[in-house]
């Protein structure tokens, strides 16, 4: 009979894989390419964004994630459409997942805003490290093996086909979309006796900006919510902007962290985000919290204007 590694030696490690396979992030307000590929090409901006995420700071092999983009939107005759590529690198523990797609999104008029529906299409990499799992401690169990061939003995890594799909609608003040990832479920090969195949993941987000009688003064809440239909997690943002440059917030999430944002606008088009997030849970006594850089330059490349303001309901 065949043994299962996975469920004998690495149950919390696969848990933990399945339910942060698609990491979540403090910023996703000026990402939503990262979990939705419907959102590529919003507005009328061309932009390079890249994010750099280390969690849990001060614990051995704590995740890091980095994620590089680059969108923009395009006309075909009357049409509006949206394409980008978008890479992600995360590292947890003894894995390492990284992602390469390619998303389209066709922009739609309706209503005061546009209806988008996109794809993303690439190709998802795992691998385990195998040669830094530590048997030694199986040694006279009658359960385990510390030479068991069914566990990697080295560096395994696998790829495969993975696909996404969403729907995104954006007007003047508010946006909302919906997601799923790893639509086609891949399968990951490491051995001839292991393997691991990835959940999907359903993405619901949206935004609202309240611009107050200081018209200078904007108010901006925002929620996302993450599930594989396993665990949930949701991330609570609460946003101010003054004078469409200077912005900071608080953040909540349920799975476990407040967190603090800050952001500016360096110069018109290029745009620096912040934020640190701490633990509520026993993980404080542990960790040093977590920070998340973010950088992104945009510039508009659809119609000419006397101004370069990004026309998006996150950047006003």
């Amino acid at each position: 009979m065949k043994r299962y590694v996975v469920l004998c030696l690495f149950v919390s490690a696969v848990v933990s894989l399945y339910a942060q396979f698609d990491p979540q992030i403090g910023q996703y307000m000026y990402m939503p390419t990262a979990y939705n590929p419907a959102a590529a090409g919003e507005g009328d901006l061309m932009k390079v964004s890249g994010l750099h995420r280390m969690q849990f700071t001060g614990i051995k092999n704590a995740p890091m994630t980095t994620y590089f983009s680059f969108q923009s939107p395009f006309v075909i005759g009357k049409t509006r459409h949206g394409a980008g590529v978008r890479f992600m690198n995360d590292r947890y523990g003894l894995f390492t997942n990284q992602t390469l797609h390619f998303q389209y999104a066709y922009r739609q008029k309706l209503g005061k805003g546009y209806l988008s529906g996109g794809v993303d299409l690439g190709f998802v990499s795992v691998g385990f490290h195998g040669d830094s799992v530590n048997l030694n401690n199986l040694k006279g169990s009658s359960y385990h093996q510390a030479d068991d061939e069914f566990v990697p003995s080295g560096s395994e890594s696998g790829m495969s086909f993975d696909m996404g799909i969403g729907v995104y609608y954006t007007c003047n003040s508010w946006y909302a979309g919906v997601s799923y990832s790893h639509l086609t479920m891949p399968r990951i090969e490491w051995t001839e006796y292991s393997s691991i195949r990835l959940k999907g993941t359903l993405f619901v987000g949206g935004g609202y900006n309240w611009r107050l009688k200081k018209k200078e003064w904007v108010l901006k809440p925002s929620m996302l919510v993450m599930t594989d239909f396993t665990s949930w997690d949701i991330n609570l943002n609460f946003m101010t902007e003054f004078k469409d440059r200077y912005r900071w917030g608080l953040g909540y999430r349920i799975a476990g962290s407040v967190a603090v944002l800050l952001g500016v606008d360096i110069i018109t088009g290029l745009q620096l985000g912040y934020t640190y997030e701490l633990p509520t849970s026993k993980l404080l006594l542990e960790s040093y919290g977590s920070h998340e850089i973010y950088l992104a330059y945009g510039f508009n490349i659809l119609k000419p204007k006397r101004t370069n303001k990004y026309k998006s309901v996150r950047f006003l």
